[in-house]
């Protein structure tokens, strides 16, 4: 059987996405920006609103990457949910967007990329990846690094989603 590059990086993708639908069983929108906090104790880790805004900000990459439109974040979305942001604590409920609208951002954004994957050609993932640096030493070619940002990256933090549950006291998905 022979399978494309797009549609081998999309499995996994869409592997993932199901993944992250199950681990939100149970979340309400007053925890989704709450650190799990196990015997009134809060745990300095990052809680849904911020494991799944920072996941969001990959999949407007990918379609862009792949010479495609994509829709814009919100605004002041990247600056709260970046690699060098800190995830933090949102009682109030003013710091992070709601639930609704993380969500929202994050499955349309993915839906756009697991097709975009899908319908690319072999030879767009064979391209010099175009971020600079330790990036690009990690992942040579487009193809490597999208699998990172589909595969790796995204499990990487539905893990922390996992552990969050059950700090929360929610137990396994």
């Amino acid at each position: 059987m022979s399978r494309s590059l797009g549609n081998i990086i999309a499995d996994s993708l869409d592997l993932c996405l199901g993944y992250g639908d199950r681990l939100l069983k149970d979340v309400t929108a007053d925890q989704f920006a709450r650190l799990a906090a196990p015997q009134g104790t809060p745990v300095d880790s990052n809680h849904p609103a911020f494991i799944y805004g920072h996941l969001a900000i990959y999949a407007p990459r990918i379609l862009r990457d792949l010479g495609l439109e994509a829709a814009e974040l919100p605004e002041g979305f990247e600056a709260v949910f970046s690699q060098e942001a800190k995830c933090e604590d949102d009682a109030a409920g003013t710091v992070y967007p709601s639930m609704d609208e993380v969500m929202r951002v994050f499955r349309e954004g993915y839906q756009a990329a697991s097709a975009a994957l899908r319908a690319a050609d072999d030879e767009a993932f064979q391209v010099p990846n175009p971020n600079p640096g330790r990036l690009a030493e990690l992942f040579p070619s487009l193809g490597s690094m999208h699998a990172f940002y589909c595969g790796g990256h995204m499990m990487m933090h539905l893990g922390q989603m996992s552990a969050w549950r059950r700090m929360a006291g929610l137990g396994a998905a």
